[in-house]
């Protein structure tokens, strides 16, 4: 049996909404030999890609991607519940995701992976709190913390996170797309490591840890563009931006995820950050026939609102030409 079978009997069964069936397309896999870390990775994450990319696509809903992602989440549990792990002897490893991150999947795929190794693992889930994490950081005393973040609107959290680690001694690899296909953001953030998946990250585990001590160089002063205050003003500015947006005939939801992505464009000094998301946007926009035309006008609304900010500025304009070309193209571009 091999682990692209069973990823589309999973994938039936999830689309399906059985999860009975889920689990016996796993566990079976089990049983016929294939290893527990392909059936994790292979089939229950590449199963979970495929409903992120059919949801961007139009081809399932929102109750869908939900109730796929949750018989995912079970069908872990269940793998968990029938395989052996060895005993731990490996290093201490926290993972958690960044605070404010929902999409907890694969930083538990990164657990369970961890444990099947050897590692002992504290598996903190979704959206923890900074302070809470170092509080269990000086309780417990691990080796690594690994860090999931999905959404780049997160990257001053995860940023503020990475250096409060850092500050309690402890090392931080982090991963996930929020950090760049190629880590950039890890680097930029001045995380230890980055990986770009659970088997990388292991493998980077398991090789070693970087020394860190508590009085080792901190990276939150590395980012001199910070300096102009843009960043600090404008996501206090947030609601007012939204609501100058509605009131111009935006929709507010749309507006409020460019604001998000304007701020941590301003956070990275990274116009890719803006840009590239409204690249998706739009391709999302299209897919469910949606008109595009609305973004443009609300970028002009926010122009105009932060006239007075130069980076602000810069970063807009960028993007009002992308959104240009799409709005040309309508609704199928």
């Amino acid at each position: 049996m091999t682990a692209a079978g069973v990823a589309d009997a999973l994938w039936a069964a999830v689309v399906a909404g059985d999860e009975q069936a889920a689990t016996r397309a796993v566990l079976g896999a089990l049983d016929a030999g294939l290893d527990p870390e392909s059936v994790l990775l292979d089939v229950v994450g590449g199963v979970q890609r495929r409903v992120g990319a059919e949801w961007a696509a139009n081809r399932l809903t929102v109750a869908q991607e939900h109730a796929a992602t949750a018989i995912n989440e079970r069908v872990i549990a269940a793998l968990g519940a029938v395989v052996e792990r060895p005993p731990p002897r490996l290093a201490h490893v926290v993972v958690a995701c960044v605070d404010g991150e929902w999409h907890a999947l694969p930083a538990r795929l990164l657990a369970e992976v961890l444990a099947l190794r050897g590692f002992r693992v504290d598996y903190l889930g979704a959206q923890l709190p900074v302070p809470h994490l170092i509080t269990h950081l000086h309780t417990t005393g691990p080796a690594a913390v690994a860090l999931s973040g999905s959404l780049a609107v997160r990257l001053p959290t995860a940023h503020a996170t990475i250096t409060a680690c850092q500050a309690a001694g402890t090392p931080v690899l982090v991963g996930g797309s929020a950090f760049g296909p190629d880590g950039r953001y890890a680097r930029l953030l001045g995380a230890d490591l980055w990986a770009p998946d659970a088997r990388a990250a292991a493998d980077l585990l398991a090789g070693g840890l970087p020394p860190r001590t508590r009085d080792a160089h901190q990276p939150i002063d590395d980012l001199p563009h910070l300096a102009d205050q843009e960043y600090t003003l404008v996501s206090r500015s947030a609601r007012r931006l939204v609501r100058a947006g509605v009131a111009a005939g935006s929709p507010p939801e749309d507006l409020a995820h460019i604001v998000d992505f304007l701020c941590a464009a301003l956070y990275t000094d990274d116009p890719a950050l803006l840009t590239g998301y409204l690249a998706w946007h739009a391709e999302v926009q299209a897919a469910r026939g949606t008109p595009l035309s609305a973004l443009v006008p609300a970028l002009d609304v926010l122009a105009a609102e932060l006239r007075d900010f130069p980076r602000a500025t810069r970063l807009l304009d960028a993007a009002r030409s992308v959104a240009g070309g799409f709005a040309d193209q309508g609704p199928a571009a």
